[in-house]
């Protein structure tokens, strides 16, 4: 729906958040920016053209112009500041991961129910070109039953170029638990085919580098591999690591029982689909088996399309995404309905990492995760695993 309507934003966080395009979209503004380091408010000043700067989050929502706040702080700041934004009347897209604990999930479903405000997850995996893809596929069932995925969040190096400042300091990613920041993963799958994550059992590898050592989070590990179920019974691998001999990726991979599909390897491979063909070889051994056609896909450059306004088609950061979630969080707003990365998406897609990673620190028993969606949603215990 076309409307003259203007979301006038507040965009928080210097860094990541000056990647996002509220200036270029025709039915927002930036009405005010900011951020607690004062080189990183002037950048934010610059790139929105925005004279309206205030030191500090609890000091921009106190403006009774802004209508919507961009939240680009630190992952473990994100549910108390979210919760600042709804409380002071604000709809909010939040960076990921929603919450680092099951108690601030259970914060943020609540609050966001109880104001009645739009929250948004700023989810990029959500909107990769071949995620957009495959949700188009699955929508008219080409993939048939999505029985088994896979995903990996591969990022070598963090402790070279993100774990301290520019002083030396430890930032909040030193010693972040790997599945504490599991939805470049999740998302691949529960924002295909809408299943929850109902149990998991993970595994993590550490190697005891006094670097990683002492940190916030009392985490041994560099490396978390998770086996989830859905609640329709299908098994789904995550791998999110942080040190290793492998390329860097966000990917999936999609197993259906009439097609597949491969996202990009980082070994080189590009996108592969694989469809049921009826044809049969021999193996080695001499036994027949089913053969899969195999087809490299040509990605569709989704960006290019009327999918966004004609200002925010062309290419932007993580694989096209950032433009996306920019339409989808305006054009929620403006045509009042609920956005595709919504507080229970946000939830299905970051509390089953924080169950994973006590799962691993438990040596892979197996635990339940809970619902966030709404009817659904047990009594609070921040703790379930202790039970």
């Amino acid at each position: 729906m076309k409307s003259d309507k203007k979301i006038r934003m507040g965009v928080v966080g210097g860094g990541f958040g000056r990647s996002f395009e509220w200036h270029r979209h025709p039915n927002s503004m930036v009405q005010a920016v900011s951020d607690l380091r004062p080189d990183r408010r002037e950048k934010l000043r610059n790139v929105f053209k925005c004279d309206n700067v205030y030191n500090s989050l609890e000091e921009l929502i106190k403006d009774k112009n802004v209508d919507a706040v961009a939240v680009f702080t630190g992952a473990p700041d994100h549910a108390r500041h979210v919760l600042a934004c709804l409380k002071a009347g604000k709809h909010v897209i939040c960076a990921v991961p929603a919450a680092m604990t099951l108690d601030e999930c259970y914060d943020l479903a609540e609050t966001v129910e109880e104001t009645g405000l739009t929250y948004m997850m700023a989810e990029t995996s959500y909107y990769h070109q071949a995620m957009i893809s495959a949700r188009k596929w699955h929508a008219e069932g080409k993939f048939g039953e999505v029985y088994y995925a896979e995903a990996e969040y591969l990022h070598a190096g963090k402790e070279h170029s993100l774990w301290y400042d520019g002083k030396g300091k430890p930032t909040w990613r030193h010693g972040l638990p790997p599945m504490n920041y599991p939805t470049h993963c999740t998302s691949f799958l529960v924002g295909l085919t809408g299943e929850r994550l109902t149990s998991v059992s993970c595994l993590g590898w550490g190697d005891d580098d006094p670097i990683n050592f002492p940190n916030a989070y009392k985490n041994p590990f560099w490396c978390e591999t998770a086996f989830f179920k859905t609640d329709k019974g299908h098994p789904f691998r995550v791998s999110v690591n942080w040190r290793g001999a492998f390329g860097g990726c966000e990917r999936a991979q999609w197993y259906g029982s009439k097609m597949s599909f491969f996202e990009p390897h980082p070994n080189g491979l590009g996108p592969i689909v694989r469809r049921v063909s009826g044809q049969t070889e021999k193996d080695s051994g001499g036994f027949e088996r089913a053969v899969a056609e195999f087809e490299s896909y040509k990605q569709e450059e989704w960006w290019k399309t009327d999918m966004l306004p004609e200002p925010l088609r062309h290419d932007s950061g993580h694989d096209g995404s950032h433009t996306f979630l920019t339409h989808e969080f305006i054009d929620a707003l403006v045509n009042n309905r609920k956005p595709a990365v919504s507080i229970y998406e946000a939830l299905a897609f970051t509390a089953p990492g924080i169950v994973a990673h006590q799962s691993a620190l438990r040596g892979g028993r197996q635990l339940q995760i809970p619902s966030f969606d709404p009817g659904k949603r047990p009594k609070r215990n921040p703790f379930p695993w202790d039970l």
